[in-house]
């Protein structure tokens, strides 16, 4: 392994249901939301980096109620190596700490709604975060 994770929290969480109208929706169609996962990073210091994912959900039609969930989750890990390639960082980045972190991520997201009263939320225990990197490579 060329770098180690040396902390990790949530950076921020949102979880807003505006009203009860929402709610309401929201418990009856909860499977005509979606599950957005975005990678970013940037450089805190000389081999350390803070490698945020979000998980977020959002309406796939755009009739429906909009709600502000949003957990973004800071992993730091430091290289022990600075002579890495571009393509090995942005596979520790965007394959191998996401894949390393996710189960907790998405535990702490369905925690969330299970304990406000959505026994319905469905999100994916795996996500293959390589084949995510490649679609995004062929782009």
């Amino acid at each position: 392994m060329s770098y180690k994770i040396i902390g990790k929290y949530i950076k921020e969480l949102n979880f807003n249901i505006p009203n009860i109208k929402t709610f309401f929706l929201l418990s009856k169609d909860i499977a005509n939301y979606k599950i957005n996962i975005d990678i970013k990073n940037s450089q805190a210091k000389q081999n350390i980096i803070e490698v945020l994912t979000t998980l977020s959900l959002s309406p796939t039609k755009s009739d429906f109620e909009k709600i502000n969930t949003k957990i973004i989750f800071s992993t730091i890990i430091e290289l022990e190596s600075n002579k890495l390639s571009k393509e090995e960082m942005e596979k520790i980045i965007l394959i191998e700490v996401p894949s390393k972190i996710y189960p907790e991520l998405r535990k702490i997201f369905t925690f969330l709604f299970l304990n406000s009263g959505f026994k319905d939320i469905k999100v994916n225990e795996v996500v293959d975060f390589e084949k995510l990197y490649k679609m995004r490579k062929i782009q």
